[in-house]
């Protein structure tokens, strides 16, 4: 005969457990109760957030963008401006000191004889010396030179005075400058002042009819 005997089973426990119990279900919810969300509406609205935070993203970056290609637009006009200064800084300058050159270049044009005082030709040669050295700091500081005897008249750098019929140069050509220009880098400083051979109407009369 077995020594262990069978627990007694208590009549007053109930045969079967509560479904509750076996689902893991808090005992005060009836079988079938909803939750207070349901599992299609939370994905809705976590879908609704998402989309609203990509939106806010998307307007972030579109003024970041904005904000940084203004900055780096702002950073490059001030470049230029700066650059422009530094470049052009001695425009006022150097449209007083061409003035200076003109007169000893004047001066230099006069024809000496070969019998005049050793030092009356010093001083021409000198002429020659100060303006060799002032064409030496022109380049120096970006100033050019404008003597276009001889070439096509050019509007943007060169003003004709007068227009005459010529036959040692072909028409709408430079036939003497009266006062040479200068450019101060890529600009123009002060235009030449040339006398044009006379050109017909279809090849560009620089001075209209004379």
């Amino acid at each position: 005969m077995s020594q262990y005997k069978e627990a007694p089973t208590d009549p007053a426990a109930p045969e079967n457990a509560a479904p509750e119990a076996e689902a893991g279900l808090p005992q005060n919810l009836e079988p079938g109760t909803p939750h207070d969300l349901e599992p299609a509406t939370e994905i809705q609205q976590v879908k609704a957030e998402l989309d609203k935070v990509r939106a806010e993203a998307a307007e972030n970056l579109d003024r970041f963008l904005r904000a940084k290609a203004e900055a780096e637009n702002t950073r490059k006009r001030k470049e230029i401006d700066v650059a422009a200064t530094r470049k052009y800084a001695i425009e006022r300058f150097a449209s007083e000191i061409v003035a200076v050159r003109d007169s000893l270049e004047l001066a230099r044009m006069v024809d000496l004889p070969p019998d005049s005082n050793p030092a009356v030709q010093k001083m021409h040669e000198g002429l020659d010396l100060t303006l060799k050295l002032i064409d030496s700091i022109f380049q120096k500081f970006g100033l050019t030179l404008v003597d276009p005897q001889g070439q096509k008249f050019d509007p943007e750098h060169h003003q004709a005075i007068s227009v005459i019929d010529s036959n040692e140069v072909p028409p709408n050509h430079v036939v003497s400058v009266v006062q040479k220009g200068f450019l101060l880098n890529d600009r123009l400083l002060r235009p030449a002042m040339v006398v044009v051979a006379r050109g017909d109407t279809e090849s560009g009369n620089p001075a209209g009819k004379a």
